[in-house]
């Protein structure tokens, strides 16, 4: 577990420094110059696999089980959640409706995820990463707080959103399944 929340500290430090720092972050960057992205790209891949190493060490102790209806539940989530990951660098008219959509994803992500997993080690792990993603949020607002919403948009960019969606949708679904995580069973 120590490994999971070391991961998750890393991810939080990396993606916060932007903003509780831009000196820091600044300075670093006129340092290193692009330099300064690959660190910040390392740093990001180590938080990862130090989340996923943690997170498969874990002991198992559950609080809770999944059903057949939290996993339904959760697929739909995860199915809105893939949407608004790719919201985010769309050019679907939904796009303006949101100023975080990608954050938002995470917290639904998270969430699903939490339905129906209910041990200790994703507890930490989803329920972190949705606290990461919600103070992202507020740290983001409060540092430009003049928001320009996006300014464009199609139908034909919705649908794309919407067959990209359920594509990406079933490659999740076919590695979660691949490593034994059958998304769709009770």
């Amino acid at each position: 577990m120590t490994l999971l929340i070391l991961g998750l500290l890393l991810w939080s430090f990396v993606h916060f420094f932007k903003r509780l720092a831009p000196a820091g972050r600044a300075a670093m960057q006129d340092k290193m110059g692009d330099a300064s992205k690959g660190v910040i790209a390392i740093l990001l891949v180590l938080s990862i696999v130090l989340m996923v190493i943690g997170y498969r060490s874990a002991p198992l102790d559950f609080l809770w089980g999944r059903s057949p209806a939290t996993t339904g539940i959760n697929n739909l989530l995860m199915l809105a959640a893939v949407a608004l990951f790719g919201l985010g660098s769309s050019k679907s008219q939904l796009r303006k409706k949101m100023r975080h959509p990608m954050l938002t994803g995470v917290v639904v992500w998270a969430a699903s995820h939490l339905l129906v997993n209910g041990d200790t080690a994703s507890i930490v792990l989803f329920g972190g990463l949705a606290i990461w993603a919600l103070a992202e949020m507020v740290l983001i607002n409060r540092a430009e707080p003049n928001y320009t919403p996006y300014d464009g948009g199609s139908t034909a960019g919705d649908i794309r959103l919407g067959i990209i969606t359920i594509v990406v949708y079933g490659i999740i679904s076919g590695i979660h399944t691949w490593l034994g995580y059958f998304p769709f069973g009770g």
